[in-house]
């Protein structure tokens, strides 16, 4: 390759041609021999970002005001991250300055990102939290109510730590009769979050607590951070049995708070919601017992007066008076019933009468005993004018007392 000189003096003629190659490779060796360039820590806001999920390299951009620099981070690098970068995000870099002989460009190449202003814990802590609240694990429609005596309690925490002994010490104080089974595991460090959905597993598959208690004392964010993981804030959501969050102080928040039934500020209050007080119970019972039998009082006080009430009655002193009473109606029932048939009687008989007279008055009998006859033809007809018969017809006259059988000899007609 052909060196490249620099002289104050008269310059000399013009070097060989360089290829493209060549200047890149002469820029990316200038920039690898600075110290200075090979332990950079860069401020900038973060543009273009990409996760290249095949590889698990990052590339983007950093940028400011007025200028723009590209960077990569590899796999080794961006595996150690609590967070995960996204566009807009002001960040800190610490990292070496190459070129990339291809493309003619030079770019940060980082090893570490910190959050510019926040912690990464933070960052990593509020982007979780957006992620799970999107999903609707902490909405309070499927939080489930604790159970208000529950027989058996579990506790998921450091059989070592004094959390577990104010936890056991207050069950025990509040409601003795509750059983207490602890299941030992880790609270921080990288092998906590495992053992503690192990745990939540456990109690869900044995069915062998009616509420869960989660929970270790104080401590720093870091210390803290196995509740902030993703797979115990989903093993939480997913519990079928209550689960108390009850990690750090009372300041302290965790991604397991918000995703549990309830949270409590501290493993104590915890202990405190878990169980009844005894004493309160049994005020609470002996108020109820009161109040039943205050109740029962005023019934069986209500029940005797109506009892005296009915003892008092008529029917009860003198049992035969409704029956006398009913002998009076039906007499009188009686009476009416006498009364209106013989008034029925009356009024047929009448009717009769009128009705007799009537059909004797149409009666052809009675006008026959009056003198008159009726001559009825040998087929039983009427005679009833002259014009009716002739010469040689039979008739039969039926007068008072019987008929007579005649012949027509001769008809005459009235002359007009």
């Amino acid at each position: 390759m052909a060196e490249i000189y620099y002289s104050s003096k008269t310059p000399r003629a013009a070097p060989e041609a360089l290829t493209v190659t060549q200047l890149n490779e002469f820029v990316k060796r200038m920039i690898d021999s600075s110290p200075i360039l090979q332990n950079l820590t860069v401020r900038g806001e973060i543009s273009n970002f990409k996760n290249h999920y095949a590889t698990g390299h990052f590339y983007f951009t950093l940028k400011d005001e007025a200028s723009q620099l590209k960077a990569v981070m590899f796999r080794s690098a961006a595996s150690r991250l609590k967070f995960l970068p996204e566009d807009g995000m002001k960040v800190t870099v610490r990292g070496h300055l190459s070129a990339f002989t291809r493309d003619g460009v030079y770019q940060i190449y980082c090893d570490t990102m910190e959050p510019d202003g926040v912690g990464a814990l933070y960052v990593a802590f509020e982007q979780l939290k957006r992620k799970l609240e999107a999903e609707g694990l902490f909405s309070p429609e499927r939080k489930r109510p604790l159970p208000k005596i529950p027989a058996r309690i579990g506790i998921i925490t450091s059989p070592m730590g004094a959390a577990v002994r104010d936890m056991i010490h207050v069950t025990g104080r509040r409601f003795p009769a509750a059983e207490i089974l602890v299941y030992p595991a880790l609270v921080q460090g990288p092998d906590a979050p495992p053992q503690l959905v192990s745990g939540l597993e456990y109690f869900n598959r044995t069915g062998s607590a009616d509420v869960i208690i989660l929970g270790r004392g104080g401590g720093s964010l870091e210390d803290l951070w196995a509740f902030n993981d993703e797979r115990v804030a989903r093993a939480v959501a997913a519990s079928r049995i209550p689960v108390i969050s009850a990690v750090g102080h009372e300041t302290d928040f965790t991604i397991c708070d918000f995703a549990a039934d309830l949270r409590a500020p501290t493993p104590s209050a915890a202990a405190e919601v878990a169980v009844p007080d005894t004493a309160e119970l049994k005020r609470k019972i002996t108020n109820l017992i009161a109040r039943e039998a205050g109740i029962l009082s005023s019934q069986i006080r209500l029940y005797r007066e109506r009892l005296d009430s009915l003892a008092n009655s008529r029917p009860m002193r003198s049992p035969m008076s409704p029956v006398d009473d009913r002998r009076v109606t039906l007499d009188a029932l009686a009476d009416r019933l006498r009364r209106a048939e013989s008034s029925r009687i009356a009024a047929g008989r009448a009717g009769l009468v009128e009705a007799a007279g009537k059909l004797s008055a149409l009666d052809p009998m009675a006008t026959l005993s009056r003198g008159y006859s009726a001559v009825y033809k040998s087929d039983g007809a009427l005679v009833r004018s002259v014009h009716d018969v002739k010469p040689g017809d039979a008739v039969t006259f039926r007068s008072v007392g019987g008929e007579a059988v005649c012949t027509v000899d001769e008809v005459k007609e009235d002359s007009q």
